[in-house]
């Protein structure tokens, strides 16, 4: 009997271009049900035959469409484990932005020093698809190596999505958001685009890091967005310039 997954699968598959070679077919098929969230980072995608088997392809062009999206960054293989939706690796960013030679590849502390519940400017509702005036919520934090800071941030979270983040102890959250997004808000951070510039240190910023009003500080600001696009986060990070390097690879 036919599962109704599987029949579904085959349907969605039947009504893509039929003009398209038959893996480009369904590879948009299971890149929108990886999109849509059928899966999540934590449950493995059923094994290639039954996947093969649900869409009544060969064993092989299964293979060959999941292998594409691993490529791709939307799949992860788990040696001996099976195959996942791929989370976002987002220390990574941190350290190619913001590395100099005490900090190595550890992660940093984090304080979270205000959490509050306000309207978000424009740009950021703007990047959130959100109207203008939106209540989000704002965590102001800073991070730290040896406890001493070298970032502040102010991070925006559109409502209710994150609610819960705002009525959890602090003590829950921990150095690393985007984990205690999933666990508690069910939001999976899968890409994020990044923009930087330089600007002048205000006297708050001034304050967190420790330097001089006025001193040159880089801006990294992110907006985070789930495996199917939607926004979920703005985040602007602040770091002095003097321990500013830039690490990219380029394959």
């Amino acid at each position: 009997m036919t599962s109704p997954s599987a029949k579904a699968a085959r349907e969605a598959l039947a009504a893509l271009d039929p003009r398209l070679p038959l893996h480009a077919r369904l590879r948009e098929a299971l890149t929108e049900r990886l999109r849509g969230g059928e899966w999540s980072p934590t449950e493995p995608l059923p094994a290639e035959a039954e996947l093969a088997q649900d869409y009544r392809v060969s064993l092989g062009t299964m293979r060959r469409v999941l292998t594409d999206l691993v490529d791709e960054g939307l799949l992860e293989r788990r040696q001996g484990n099976g195959t996942y939706l791929r989370r976002m690796q987002a220390q990574n960013s941190l350290f190619r932005f913001f590395r100099h030679y005490r900090q190595g590849d550890q992660v940093p502390a984090s304080r979270i020093l205000a959490r509050e519940t306000e309207p978000a400017p424009a740009d950021v509702a703007r990047a959130l698809g959100k109207r203008a005036g939106a209540r989000a919520l704002r965590l102001h934090r800073v991070r730290l190596y040896d406890g001493e800071p070298f970032l502040a941030e102010d991070i925006w979270l559109p409502l209710p999505t994150f609610a819960p983040l705002r009525d959890v102890g602090l003590d829950e959250i921990g150095d690393l958001l985007y984990p205690v997004y999933e666990r508690l808000c069910g939001q999976v951070v899968g890409a994020a685009d990044e923009e930087l510039w330089v600007e002048l240190a205000d006297d708050p910023v001034a304050e967190l890091l420790g330097c001089s009003p006025g001193e040159p500080v880089v801006v990294v600001e992110r907006v985070a967005r789930t495996h199917s696009g939607t926004p979920v986060e703005v985040r602007r990070s602040r770091g002095l310039a003097s321990t500013f390097r830039y690490r990219v690879e380029i394959r």
